[in-house]
C-alpha cells in the first residue's frame, strides 16, 4: 500500500527577513536577495533524505567583507522544523553541498558564509531527514538571514 506523499515547501526559509549593519567608516551598501530552500514532495516511505538548494545573492555597491548567519526558525541549529497544523517535519540548512557544516550564527556548533566582494550568489543548502511519519500537507519554516559588513 503506498501513502501520498505531502507537497512541502520551505516557502518563506532563507526569504523572511535581512539585517545589514555597518561600521560607521565602512563606505559599503549591500542588497540581500534570497529565494527559499524548495524540498518538493517528501515520501514518508523513502529511505533516502530529501535534498533541496536555495540560493542567497548579495550586491553591493563596492567591495567588501561580509558574513552571513541564518538564524535557528522552528527549532535549533542541530534540527530546524517546518510545520503543518500541529505536525512537524525535521530538516537542516548546510552551507556546504557535502552538508556536514549546519548553517547558523556560529554558536551550537553551527557555521556562518563570509566573503569578500560586490557580489555574490551563494548556495543554500538543505536535507530533510528520511522516514519521518507525517500527513500530507505543506509544511514551511520562516528563517532569518542576517549579512553583517
Amino acid at each position: 500500500m503506498m501513502r501520498s506523499s505531502p507537497s512541502l515547501i520551505l516557502a518563506a526559509a532563507v526569504l523572511a527577513g535581512v539585517v545589514g549593519s555597518a561600521s560607521p567608516a565602512a563606505a559599503a551598501s549591500c542588497n540581500v536577495n534570497p529565494s527559499g530552500v524548495s524540498f518538493g514532495a517528501y515520501d514518508p516511505l523513502s529511505s533516502s533524505p530529501l535534498d533541496g538548494v536555495g540560493n542567497i545573492a548579495i550586491s553591493c555597491d563596492a567591495s567588501t567583507s561580509f558574513a552571513i548567519s541564518l538564524s535557528t526558525g522552528a527549532g535549533s541549529y542541530a534540527e530546524r522544523r517546518m510545520s503543518s497544523g500541529g505536525a512537524a517535519l525535521t530538516y537542516n540548512l548546510y552551507t556546504d553541498a557535502s552538508r556536514l557544516t549546519p548553517w547558523g550564527d556560529g554558536s551550537g556548533g553551527s557555521s556562518t558564509v563570509s566573503m569578500t566582494g560586490a557580489a555574490a550568489d551563494i548556495p543554500v543548502y538543505g536535507r530533510m531527514a528520511a522516514h519521518q511519519n507525517v500527513p500530507a500537507g505543506a509544511y514551511a519554516d520562516t528563517i532569518v538571514v542576517t549579512i553583517t559588513y
